[in-house]
């Protein structure tokens, strides 16, 4: 079976990191990154977090994730969505997806072509849990 290494390979350049959009945390990203940064819940609130209502946000800090300092400094606590970017189940709709992702993130293998990295993604995310 595929492997996700086929596809991509991180850089680490923080692209993906930036912009003013963020990512929804769920209770287990909340705990691994309370447990990752040794803190519990009302102060990673305070210092990281929005919360409206139900949904628990990372906030965004000069553009960028608030985790983000030259690379994330939290990788081994980081979000569950994070660590599945951009190996997403939208770049199987159409080439349009893959290219918008690819042309955003230098570690997508590219040169494998839609066709092929189509193929090997479908495999991989046959394995993952979305």
């Amino acid at each position: 079976m595929a492997d996700e290494a086929e596809i991509f390979d991180c850089r680490q350049c923080g692209y993906c990191c930036h912009g003013e959009s963020t990512v929804s945390l769920d209770e287990h990203d909340v705990a691994r990154m309370c447990d990752y940064l040794k803190m519990d819940f009302a102060e990673l609130c305070e210092k990281y977090l929005r919360v409206t209502g139900k949904v628990i946000q990372m906030k965004i800090v000069d553009g960028h994730c608030v985790f983000y300092d030259n690379g994330c400094t939290i990788h081994p606590g980081k979000p569950w969505r994070c660590s599945q970017w951009p190996i997403h189940p939208s770049m199987l709709v159409d080439e349009a997806n893959f290219s918008a992702i690819s042309s955003s993130c230098p570690g997508i293998k590219k040169e494998l072509g839609y066709r092929r990295f189509s193929e090997i993604l479908r495999q991989v995310i046959a394995k993952q849990k979305f």
